[in-house]
């Protein structure tokens, strides 16, 4: 089964990568965090290692990923996307948290 995942980008990552807001990647086989992301560098090799660490693939700090309303940062990376996401109905966010005082 091959779905088309769209996947919105925060500012800086656009930039670097050198697209608009909102990237569409086809993804064969279970749609997860791992599978999406792993799709996201395999196009666009500049972003390796920014969203996610290259030896352990573990979240880098300060970005966090949503979808559905829902905070999906925590999650196993090879829990299935909400059907929304796999559907193309709803965007697979990255998004640059804020921290400070």
């Amino acid at each position: 089964m091959t779905a088309t995942v769209r996947i919105e980008l925060p500012a800086h990552l656009r930039t670097l990568a050198g697209v608009g807001r909102e990237v569409a990647l086809e993804i064969d086989g279970a749609v997860t965090l791992r599978s999406a992301l792993a799709a996201l560098e395999a196009r666009y090799p500049m972003l390796r290692g920014t969203i996610r660490d290259q030896v352990t693939h573990q979240r880098r700090p300060f970005l966090r990923f949503f979808a559905c309303q829902e905070d999906l940062s925590h999650e196993p990376p090879d829990a299935p996307l909400p059907e929304a996401v796999v559907s193309g109905k709803e965007p697979l966010i990255v998004l640059g948290a804020i921290a400070g005082g």
